[in-house]
């Protein structure tokens, strides 16, 4: 197990974490300590319990927030992967592919007798 020292507000702390997860709880630490430093701008100095109890209510509010918005937008997903937007792909009416085929023919005829009369 490795010691990982960091601080909180004003107070320096020292935890054991299991190999690997040092980084995780320095991240963790890092966060928490965000929070306090703000809190300690706006009320200045107060007991390490209660910047604690203020930090720790701020960042599950913030939690609370992301973890409705993230169900929310599982939700969403699920609606679209279960009813996906229908794509409509345009249909050329038979009689029109016709008339267009009749047109193209026309002008492969007219090309080759143009071309007859210039070599003729």
């Amino acid at each position: 197990m490795a010691e990982v020292e960091f601080t909180i507000g004003h107070k320096e702390y020292q935890l054991r974490a299991q190999d690997g997860e040092e980084r995780l709880l320095e991240r963790a630490a890092a966060v928490l300590d965000n929070e306090a430093r703000q809190i300690l701008e706006q009320a200045g100095r107060m007991p390490e319990p209660r910047l604690l109890l203020l930090a720790g209510l701020m960042l599950a509010d913030r939690f609370v927030s992301l973890e409705a918005r993230a169900e929310k937008a599982e939700r969403l997903a699920n609606r679209l992967q279960s009813n996906p937007a229908r794509v409509e792909v345009p249909v050329i009416p038979a009689d029109l592919k016709e008339a267009m085929a009749e047109l193209a023919a026309r002008a492969e005829s007219l090309a080759e007798r143009l071309e007859e009369q210039r070599a003729g």
